[in-house]
């Protein structure tokens, strides 16, 4: 028997998924009331103090905000009658204050929790004997073009911790491929193939790949639900960089058992294996600033938590019967699929009376950060659009005010960057205005006394002292907690390196904040005017880029800064140097862009003990696991002949991989269904081809794919001359 083409009478039929177990995810209506199935408005694990709490979280920040209100219009001085633009500037600051504010409240009660060692719940505990298990959980895992070995190191580090636990039993692994390029996609089968060996998972690893990229991400996993979702009681999100310990997968899992009314729980991921300068910046702020942020929301928003996407464990039949997507009302950007998926899926679960926890205490959950300030941005530009897309889902009937909180503080986290810069701009108008308007000192009415109308610098200044303390305090709540936790204090280095890492980071990240307020804006400014984002892959190596791509990316805010700088010396140079911070950023963007990307910096702060995080110094075992797992693909690849990059050569290279891949492929177009005309152009192609040389010659990549998706296709492949 041909060995290209079927198994052999002593081969075991290959099987890459489970049986199917379907389960039904209706599309929600979010013009009308949800089923809450018996369940009340609040969920029995919501905190008795959770109206006070947040009374006191939000009611301060309105105190502060009307107290800044005050003092801005003090600064104005409207002796002289109101401007335009003296209303536009307090209109701004409100918004804008009320925004850190609310930072610097939440954080100054994440601040307690986290020193009170709160942040749990749930009956979950940090350490102790691990309970036993009774349900199936799947951990989830989609891919888009991800190279495989990353991927798959991952889950062998999650299936080997797991396997530790002695619950291996109780947890499945899917990989859910999106993959688009064909040459990645046999290169996945080929990894799931390998990971399969390397741990004997044949059991519990399981590979499929969707040949119609439906609605995204949310798509993928919705998919999974309708066809595997009956089997499994709660299902875990990971995406492509993520990593998990086995414990807290129990430990999660067992929550979800015990607490039958909870639909979600989301952890807190811990950013590690950052090389780059930005990528080190980004891991240390994570580490030591986001528990305190962390600790802070999840003890107001108590049960009506939120959902980041990955990372989470989440109750299969409540997201299958309240996270149905449906899809918005006109065109990109703001119609069709909604792209931030995360949010409106947590809002709709706790619509239909689940509750969403978020327990930041509960370690062993990492994932990676973007490398560049460039490659966050092209990130940003797609949850900017998801995000703003949200403005039409927050009229959804029943929603929580707090769920519509989430989805407007999402909004507030890309349209503060153009109101800052409005502000900013304003600010100048307002010195230019002040220098060459000829002031009316008496105006219509007699008065023996003229009025002089003037910007106060003095409370200027106040204004300015406190809104930074404001905007620093968080850090330093963050940095006094580091203090107080021993192990962490040494895993970033001691109390001398933690705060030089902490200054480091805060005067570095205030370089590059008005760099990414311009991004950010143009961002906005990009979905307004009808840019959809698309759909790019994630890069995950570490920088890299070309120095002169920089400057073409970045020349402009040079540009920009100049002339900012230029005008603000021309109306005062008191103003130029109140300015600086922002104007330094700004013009000597290229020099920091290409330093913040440069790993040979990034590894040089490493080497001088800054910018240090414990899970590096002494890292946990499952990222040991993830190190072990990634030397022992690399060193494999060295002992062994890899395959051929390109994916019909890959085939006919390994007749095991041919045969596992024409098992995987789906069934045969039926008479009626829909047309694919990539792959009947790439099989009419393939057939005038003759050889392999000219197949590869004359397919494109999307006929390439399209062949490889079928039956035909392969064996016509595998059979070419050379």
């Amino acid at each position: 028997m041909d060995a290209m083409s079927g198994t052999t009478a002593q081969e075991t039929p290959f099987h890459a998924l489970p049986p199917e177990a379907p389960l039904a995810m209706p599309v929600q209506d979010l013009h009308a009331l949800p089923d809450r199935e018996g369940r009340g408005r609040r969920p029995a694990t919501s905190p008795h103090s959770i109206v006070l709490r947040r009374l006191a979280v939000i009611g301060s920040a309105v105190l502060m905000t009307a107290y800044g209100a005050w003092r801005i219009h003090k600064v104005m001085d409207d002796a002289g009658g109101i401007s335009t633009l003296g209303v536009i500037m307090q209109v701004l600051f409100v918004a804008l204050f009320m925004w850190i504010a609310l930072a610097f409240t939440s954080s100054v009660a994440g601040f307690c929790s986290l020193v009170l060692r709160g942040g749990l719940g749930l009956g979950i505990r940090r350490s102790g004997p691990l309970p036993r298990l009774e349900r199936r959980t799947a951990l989830l895992l989609p891919t888009y073009n991800e190279p495989p070995e990353r991927v798959m190191a991952g889950l062998k580090a999650i299936y080997t911790s797991l396997e530790q636990t002695g619950e291996l039993a109780a947890f499945d692994l899917f990989i859910l491929s999106d993959t688009t390029n064909p040459d990645v996609w046999v290169q996945e089968e080929a990894a799931f193939l390998a990971l399969r060996a390397s741990t004997g998972g044949d059991q519990h690893i399981f590979y499929r790949r969707r040949h119609a990229n439906i609605e995204r991400k949310a798509g993928n996993v919705g998919e999974w639900v309708r066809r595997f979702g009956g089997a499994y009681d709660h299902m875990v999100t990971l995406d492509a960089d993520s990593v998990m310990s086995g414990e807290t997968l129990v430990r999660m899992a067992a929550a979800m058992e015990r607490n039958p009314g909870v639909g979600l729980i989301q952890t807190l991921p811990v950013i590690v294996g950052g090389t780059t300068l930005f990528a080190r910046m980004q891991q240390f702020a994570g580490r030591v600033y986001g528990p305190v942020i962390a600790y802070g929301i999840a003890w107001w928003h108590g049960s009506e938590g939120n959902y980041w996407g990955h990372n989470a464990i989440i109750r299969t039949r409540a997201f299958a019967s309240q996270a149905g997507l449906p899809h918005v009302p006109g065109k990109p950007p703001f119609g069709g699929h909604i792209l931030s998926h995360d949010f409106v899926e947590a809002a709709l679960m706790r619509r239909g009376g689940w509750a969403i926890h978020m327990i930041p205490a509960l370690d062993g959950s990492y994932e990676e950060s973007p490398p560049t300030l460039t490659d966050v941005a092209i990130r940003d530009r797609r949850w900017c659009q998801g995000n703003l897309q949200h403005v039409k889902v927050l009229p959804t009937r029943g929603l929580h005010w707090i769920s519509r909180m989430h989805m407007v503080v999402g909004i507030g986290a890309y349209v503060t960057s153009p109101l800052w810069l409005v502000f900013l701009l304003t600010g100048i108008l307002i010195s230019l205005q002040a220098h060459f308007q000829r002031p009316e000192y008496f105006g219509d009415t007699k008065t023996l006394y003229p009025h002089w109308p003037h910007v106060d610098p003095v409370q200027a200044k106040y204004v300015f002292i406190g809104t930074m303390l404001v905007l620093l305090a968080p850090k330093m709540l963050a940095y006094i907690a580091l203090l107080l936790d021993p192990a962490a204090r040494r895993g970033c280095g001691g109390a001398v390196r933690a705060a030089l890492s902490v200054l480091t980071e805060t005067l570095i990240g205030g370089l590059v904040a008005p760099i990414a307020m311009l991004i950010q804006t143009s961002g906005v400014l990009s979905i307004l005017s009808g840019h959809d984002s698309g759909w790019n892959t994630q890069r995950r190596d570490d920088g890299g880029i070309p120095l002169m791509d920089i400057v073409r990316q970045y020349g402009r805010f040079t540009l920009f800064g100049l002339a900012l700088g230029t005008g603000a010396w021309v109306v005062s140079p008191s103003l130029f140097f109140w300015m600086t911070p922002v104007l330094l950023g700004l013009v000597f963007s290229i020099p920091l862009v290409a330093l913040t990307s440069s790993r040979a910096v990034g590894l040089d702060f490493r080497r001088a003990g800054l910018l240090l995080v414990p899970e590096e110094t002494a890292p946990p075992p499952v990222l040991n696991l993830l190190a072990a797992a990634e030397s022992s693909i690399e060193a494999q690849a060295k002992a062994v002949p890899s395959l051929p990059g390109d994916s019909l050569k890959a085939l006919r290279a390994d007749a095991r991989l041919a045969r596992a891949h024409l098992a995987m492929l789906p069934p045969p177009r039926k008479a009626g269904e829909a047309i694919n005309p990539d792959q009947l152009v790439g099989l009419v192609k393939l057939g005038e081809a003759g050889t392999l040389t000219n197949a590869l010659r004359v397919l494109s990549p999307k006929e390439k794919a399209a062949v490889l998706g079928t039956a035909q296709g392969v064996e016509t492949v595998l059979h070419l001359p050379d």
